[in-house]
């Protein structure tokens, strides 16, 4: 069983990067095409008999999810963590002097 150890992204739909300085340690799905998942007849969700399909383990660190992995023997591999892009900016420059774009406002 392998897993797969990242940092999680920034949610698009939100401003703020507050759930995003854990590290994740989710497995990874086995290629075997008899585990795949399949509705359930009665109430129609998606589901299987793997648990570790679903299960995903946050830490504070990298370090903490490798020594987990490694205590636990999972093979791993990890995802190294994007670097985060700031662009200065500054609410004058929307009216600045020369500014290419026509003001809206």
């Amino acid at each position: 069983m392998r897993a797969r150890i990242y940092q999680k992204p920034r949610n698009a739909m939100q401003s703020g990067w507050a759930a995003t300085h854990e590290w994740v340690l989710a497995y990874e799905p086995p290629m075997d095409p008899t585990a795949r998942q399949h509705p359930d007849a009665l109430m129609g969700w998606i589901g299987g008999g793997r648990t570790q399909n679903q299960v995903r383990l946050t830490f504070p660190t990298r370090e903490a999810a490798i020594a987990y992995a490694d205590g636990q023997g999972i093979a791993y591999e990890v995802e190294p963590a994007s670097a985060r892009i700031v662009r200065p900016k500054s609410y004058a420059d929307n009216f600045r002097y020369g500014r290419i774009e026509n003001c809206t406002h």
